[in-house]
């Protein structure tokens, strides 16, 4: 991707800066792997974020160009070493979190979607970022699980998983 001035800021050339006068969202895409009462989550290590947390197994940032499905479906075959077909990507809610008056990178809006049927074993594939992959039922998660993920995983053992939340916020 080149990088180009855009109201005398350098940015990326598909940025054409009519959002720098407001805050920018950052999009991720979340796979919850299911069996049964079981979700699939991985110990983070090496990336800088939640280290020696654990978290969905896949999960990653949306691509410029690329849709939030597309996204999931990435991730799990890059993370994981999965092939999850689109339709088999359950929408379970999307996760509008962020630091309020904080960075543009800690505003988010982070899709989950929840799998049962893949193609493949899961095996980790980043070893570098993860450091261990096992299943928990939601009635006996790990500790420590980054924050706004387990938000979302409460919210699934409870059985009432609204469309939309939020973390961080006041309100």
């Amino acid at each position: 991707m080149t990088e180009e001035a855009v109201d005398g800021a350098a940015g990326p050339s598909w940025d054409d800066g009519s959002a720098s006068h407001r805050f920018r969202v950052v999009p991720a895409a979340y796979v919850l792997l299911r069996r049964g009462d079981e979700v699939l989550l991985q110990l983070r290590q090496g990336t800088g974020y939640r280290d020696g947390y654990w978290a969905a197994a896949a999960a990653g940032h949306v691509e410029p160009g690329e849709s939030v499905v597309a996204a999931a479906a990435r991730e799990a075959r890059e993370e994981l070493g999965l092939e999850i077909a689109p339709t088999d990507l359950r929408p379970l809610t999307v996760l509008h979190r962020g630091v309020p008056g904080g960075p543009a990178l800690e505003q988010r809006a982070d899709f989950f979607f929840a799998a049962e049927a893949w193609d493949g074993d899961a095996v980790l594939q980043e070893r570098d970022k993860a450091a261990d992959l096992r299943w928990f039922t939601l009635d006996d998660l790990p500790d420590p699980v980054v924050p706004h993920e387990l938000h979302v995983l409460r919210a699934l053992r409870a059985g009432a998983v609204p469309p939309i939340m939020t973390f961080g916020f006041d309100a």
